[in-house]
């Protein structure tokens, strides 16, 4: 994906998200960090210009709920969530760079029920790779890609990485 399809895919999430809420009074999107972070803020942006009122939005970061890192790493933090508002009885849209076997939504899901209790979570990623682990879905997908085991899907975005675009490489 280059520039332009990834700002068509955060323009479709847009949509489908108010769409699917009824509009966006009782939603806010909260970013994994570290790329779903500024995909959670340019979704918010987009929606804003579309309903003409503002969405709160978060950060969330996950390093002590994974389970892929040795205890005493996950123990040591990371940057730290950003959630500076209740969550309690909201539709929460979960946001992240891509899914893959799900163990980084699961762990989201567990740091994100430390903030409270939300009336729903939804999950958009700009991509989706297959390959699940767990029996987690995304419900809204910026492009499906369907890749081997072997592949490693990189996303960059211009707030991190100075463009954006997203590529797939061989291990």
């Amino acid at each position: 994906m280059d520039a332009q399809a990834i700002s068509r895919a955060v323009t479709r999430l847009s949509h489908e998200i108010i769409e699917r809420n009824k509009g966006i009074e009782d939603v806010v999107i909260i970013g994994i960090r570290s790329r779903g972070e500024p995909l959670a803020r340019r979704i918010a942006a987009k929606i804003e210009a579309i309903e003409g009122t503002t969405v709160r939005t978060g950060a969330l970061d996950i390093t002590k709920y994974r389970d892929d890192l040795p205890a005493e790493a996950a123990g040591r933090g990371g940057a730290g969530s950003d959630i500076n508002f209740e969550i309690t009885g909201l539709n929460v849209v979960l946001v992240d760079d891509v899914i893959y076997t799900g163990r980084t939504v699961r762990a989201a899901l567990d740091a994100l029920m430390d903030f409270g209790r939300p009336k729903t979570i939804q999950l958009a990623v700009l991509v989706d790779r297959g390959h699940r682990e767990l029996p987690i879905r995304a419900d809204y997908v910026g492009k499906n890609v369907p890749t081997s085991n072997r592949e490693i899907v990189k996303v960059r975005l211009t707030e991190q990485d100075e463009k954006d675009e997203v590529s797939i490489y061989e291990r």
